[in-house]
């Protein structure tokens, strides 16, 4: 009996020792090495230690809460359109515009989805955020030739069609060539870009003498 008391005593005696909550500290040796230990050193920093897992994490005896999952619910097929185009301008089509301004009309069957956008591709690139309008007004295009492509974007930004790339000419006529394709009349000096007011003529002066 006094043998088996001792016993018990003795393996209760380690769990006494040990303190209620350890402290661990790192440093680096002289050879360079990380060490890890449970006394204090100088120039060691304590090493912050997460809750044991064998702690009650319900101390007041409350039934724990379920947990909830919040995972996002996965977006369903991507629907896909029988049809969409570039209406204006036509394919291959030579655009004349001395400020290098354009137009772009597109569509698509059936028409745009709830939550769908038409964006605008010039040379490959966005020419804005998808939206809901199918025209676009392009501005200083360089002159030559460029590619135009839209593509419909569903309400997870996935690509739901996309045209294949359709080439235009942007032919910039200067003002000279302007002034030759329609002649300036006085009336058209100070409105009309190619005809400035510093080029209009001087009014003839009459050679009727005025009355005496």
């Amino acid at each position: 009996m006094i043998g088996s008391l001792l016993r018990a005593l003795g393996l209760a005696l380690p769990l006494v020792a040990l303190p209620a909550a350890a402290e661990i500290y790192t440093y680096t040796d002289s050879q360079g090495n990380r060490v890890f230990t449970d006394q204090p050193h100088k120039g060691a920093t304590r090493v912050p230690l997460t809750p044991s897992n064998r702690m009650s994490a319900n101390p007041h005896g409350q039934a724990p809460k379920p947990s909830v999952s919040k995972t996002t619910p996965r977006p369903g097929p991507i629907f896909h359109y029988q049809m969409v185009r570039v209406l204006v301008p036509d394919p291959d089509a030579t655009v004349r515009s001395a400020e290098g301004n354009l137009i772009v009309s597109v569509t698509s069957e059936p028409g745009l989805q709830a939550g769908h956008g038409y964006r605008l591709l010039l040379d490959g690139k966005p020419t804005r955020e998808a939206g809901t309008s199918p025209v676009f007004a392009l501005e200083n295009i360089d002159r030559g030739t460029h590619q135009l492509a839209v593509e419909i974007l569903d309400e997870h930004g996935r690509i739901a069609e996309r045209t294949a790339n359709q080439p235009f000419h942007m032919v910039r006529m200067s003002l000279s060539q302007k002034r030759q394709a329609k002649p300036c009349q006085l009336a058209d000096y100070g409105q009309r870009p190619e005809c400035p007011l510093a080029d209009k003529p001087k009014e003839e002066e009459s050679s009727i003498l005025p009355f005496l």
